[in-house]
């Protein structure tokens, strides 16, 4: 994996924590087999100071009433292992007289001790550190009674040497068996991040305007990841593509009508004043469709904006049918048409977004005004789970033929000569599909409805 701008990579970030951890144990290992190796060079020459004394203490006799000590060959040879070691022994009596050997101090006396089972202790030999044993050999005779006590000592080089060498072998074994490990973990988490590097090396790759879903191959943790890579993307291709439809429609849609805008003031300018009238009533009537042009253009786009950044919430359709009514812009709209209420005293909750919600209405209503036959009603109902917030007016509605066109960008019928922008639906229909809803038109014995319907929210009770 490439490092940008000096980051470290993650393939480099995982291994510095293996080592790390190897490391340490590595220390722990070592610290834990130097332990071992001087506590079992301890105990194997503790054994062989044991067993010169035991030796020497077996030697000594009682010999007119004194005793003697005939120091064996064998408890020099145990000695003679520690090659490098200087060695320390003692006889002494009852009252600590020296019998044999040599008559040096030690740190510890245990002549006057009541000593039954050997005593191990540290001291010093000529200025050396060194490790001492000391047995007794109790008599009790006609002519003698007491104890014999016979010291044995030995400096700590031979220990020494075993415990480095134990430890040595240790550390040798360790390393070996960490460097394996090391060599395993890169293998196998150079492995684990191969999906990471095919997918980086398919974004480095891909087209900048290339926003088509990724396929999620891999484990579970990089499928997860290109989901979300792929949400993101879906919602920026629907921004992207909000803009390129806003920009084209804007460069496609505004030219006619402004043209024609500026012919009809052009003329009404250069014409005889009998004819000013007609062509004043024209001007208007060209700029009223540019601004119901230009405002539904400008909700589309709105209302795909908003199904991409707000989050969904509950919205009870009835406030939403009430707000649009209250308004009154049908008043503007087609003063002589009358509008009719028609919501239930329980609440139909959606999740949606009120603002989109109450543009889609608007443009309902509108839609009605403009095509459809007083009465109009705006109402809500629920059924099976499902939601609607619906416009009807008591006129026929259009032709099938034009019922399945109804809804596309631009499309107008002929009915509306011109009048119309052909974007009110289209914007129910966005509405619809941000929130997993549908837009029904169908006719009924009172004349034509057009509903958007969503699923109903039933976790929410109203309060």
């Amino acid at each position: 994996m490439v490092a940008l701008n000096g980051q470290r990579t993650l393939l480099s970030r995982v291994m510095g924590g293996v080592l790390s951890l190897l490391a340490v144990g590595g220390i722990l290992v070592t610290i834990a087999a130097f332990a071992y190796g001087k506590n079992a060079a301890r105990q194997s020459f503790d054994r062989i100071l044991l067993g010169a004394a035991n030796d020497i203490a077996e030697s000594i006799d009682i010999v007119n009433g004194a005793p003697i000590a005939d120091i064996p060959v064998s408890a020099f040879g145990l000695l003679s292992l520690a090659a490098d070691d200087r060695i320390f022994y003692s006889v002494r009596g009852p009252q600590g007289e020296v019998l044999t050997g040599y008559a040096g101090a030690v740190a510890r006396d245990f002549t006057h001790d009541t000593l039954t089972t050997p005593a191990f202790f540290d001291s010093t030999l000529q200025g050396e550190r060194a490790r001492f044993v000391t047995v007794a050999r109790r008599f009790s005779e006609r002519d003698f009674s007491g104890a014999v006590f016979v010291f044995v000592g030995q400096t700590l080089r031979a220990r020494n040497a075993m415990a480095l060498d134990l430890t040595k072998g240790a550390v040798l074994v360790t390393g070996i068996g960490g460097i394996a490990l090391l060599l395993g973990a890169f293998l196998v988490i150079r492995s684990a991040m191969r999906p990471l590097e095919h997918l980086t090396r398919d974004l480095s790759h891909r087209d900048p305007y290339d926003l088509t879903p990724m396929a999620a191959d891999g484990p579970a943790e990089v499928a997860v990841m290109v989901h979300a890579m792929n949400r993101f993307m879906q919602r920026l291709d629907r921004q992207v593509g909000a803009m390129k439809h806003l920009i084209s429609d804007t460069a496609h849609q505004l030219r006619t009508p402004v043209a024609a805008i500026r012919a009809q003031a052009e003329l009404a300018i250069e014409d005889d004043p009998a004819h000013r009238a007609h062509r004043l009533e024209r001007l208007v009537r060209r700029t009223r469709s540019l601004g119901t042009l230009l405002d539904q253009m400008l909700s589309r786009a709105m209302v795909i904006h908003r199904t991409d950044n707000a989050p969904p919430s509950a919205v009870d359709l009835r406030d939403v049918a009430l707000k649009v009514f209250e308004d009154r812009d049908h008043e503007v709209l087609a003063p002589e048409a009358e509008v009719r209420l028609e919501i239930g005293d329980v609440a139909v909750i959606v999740m949606a977004d009120e603002i989109s919600l109450s543009e889609a209405a608007k443009n309902m209503l509108a839609n009605a005004l403009r095509h459809g036959t007083s009465p109009i009603t705006i109402g809500v109902c629920a059924d099976r789970g499902i939601g609607e917030i619906w416009v009807q007016d008591a006129g026929p509605g259009p032709a099938n033929d034009v019922i399945d066109t109804i809804g596309q960008r631009f499309e107008r019928s002929a009915a509306s000569k011109g009048n119309s922008a052909g974007l009110g639906l289209s914007i129910v229909r966005a509405v619809a599909e941000a929130f997993q809803g549908k837009v029904h038109m169908a006719r009924n014995d009172q004349g034509f409805r057009v509903s958007l319907a969503l699923p109903a929210d039933h976790s929410v009770e109203e309060v």
